[in-house]
Order: structure tokens, then sequence, then C-alpha cells
């Protein structure tokens, strides 16, 4: 009933910046946190970074002041611009909602399939 779909992976130099998106879709009443996920390769996923449906957000340690999130509740949409991107930044990029479908007004945690950042030295 709701999709997820990331864009804005890509590969850059170290240094570099790149904005991720994912928009959400489907039978969305309204959408609560929306959140980034990473996993880099043999280690679990790990939490970057969350927006609440008021704007209010947080961020892990390692990238505070390089990432910002933002969304756009009109679009469903939400971003992650990343700047003085560095090598251990490089993941798989997931975005993550909690989605109140409509008729049902139950809350449900959706994922989306990921997008893939490499990051250069």
């Amino acid at each position: 009933q709701v999709r997820l779909v990331e864009s804005g992976g890509g590969l850059v130099q170290a240094g570099g910046s790149l904005r991720l998106s994912c928009v959400a879709s489907g039978s969305i009443f309204s959408i609560n946190a929306m959140r980034w996920y990473r996993q880099a390769p043999g280690k679990q996923r790990e939490l970057v970074a969350a927006i609440a449906s008021g704007g209010s957000s947080n961020y892990a340690d390692s990238v505070k002041g390089r990432f910002t999130i933002s969304r756009d509740n009109d679009k469903n949409t939400v971003y992650l611009q990343m700047n003085s991107l560095k090598p251990e930044d490089t993941a798989v990029y997931y975005c993550n909602a909690d989605v109140v479908v409509k008729g049902d007004y139950a809350g449900m945690n959706y994922w989306g399939k990921g997008t893939l950042v490499t990051v250069s030295s």
C-alpha cells in the first residue's frame, strides 16, 4: 500500500556532496517520523538522521555538522543533504518512515530498498 523510493546515490570523491531523496507514495493519510539509515559492508544498519512531522531533527554523532535532513510534507518526500563526505560514509542508504494509511489509520513502519553511496579517497 505504501512505497518508499530513494534516489540520488552515486560515486563521489571525498569532500564532495550528494543529496538523497526519498518519495513516499500510495494510500497515505499522514507521515510521522521519517528517517535515513545506512548500512556499510559487513556492518549493522545504523540510524543516520531522523525528522519529525513538525521538522525537529536529530543526527548520529558521526554526521553532525555535515549532513542535513529535511522534508517536504506536501510532496511526502524526505531529503538528506550530505556534505564533506568521507570514505567511511560509503554505504547503502535506506529511507524509513512511520506512515498512517488511509482507511486504516494505524501507523506502520516502511522501508525503501536503498540507494548506494560510494565515497572514494
